[in-house]
């Protein structure tokens, strides 16, 4: 489990310290667009009320609400099933990236009412309407991981039936 700690609190500070300096640090919240090295980064302001690609976005703190419960809900079964598998390390620092992202976004719904998304991304002709976050890819990195690594093939479990 101390694998799965230090990648969440390394997550959780990495995504909130790059939101105040990018976010507010550079005022990117009143200057909309900053280019880094465009068009394969650029700092683009996008608030978030939804899930991935804005789904579930309508504006209602009761649906603020609602995402932050099911952010936590699920960074708590995490813990839990991690904990309760004995999961490797690559399986534990994943369930960390998942749990440290998730906690950095329940931040900003906390703090902002949205996820401050602001990283954009474009390559080879192909323009990328999307912002994302530190957060974000730690979300999905980790639950990527998890599907790679929390397996374990040689571990075959037996339905559980009266012996004889």
């Amino acid at each position: 489990m101390r694998q799965l700690s230090i990648a969440a609190v390394l997550t959780f500070l990495i995504d909130q310290v790059s939101k105040l300096v990018i976010v507010q640090g550079l005022d990117l919240i009143n200057r909309g667009e900053i280019d880094v090295a465009p068009p394969y980064l650029v700092f683009r302001m996008a608030w978030n009320r939804g899930v991935n690609f804005g789904l579930f976005a309508n504006n209602t703190d009761v649906m603020r609400w609602v995402l932050i419960a099911v952010a936590l809900a699920i960074s708590a079964w995490v813990v839990i099933w991690i904990r309760r598998e004995k999961t490797n390390a690559k399986a534990q620092v994943a369930a960390g990236l998942l749990i440290g992202g998730a906690l950095g976004n329940v931040i900003d719904r906390i703090v902002y009412g949205a996820v401050a998304d602001f990283l954009n991304m474009s390559c080879c002709g192909i323009e990328n309407p999307y912002a994302f976050n530190v957060a974000d890819v730690a979300i999905f990195v980790g639950a990527l991981g998890l599907v790679i690594f929390a397996g374990d093939p040689a571990k075959v479990r037996k339905p559980r039936g009266k012996s004889r």
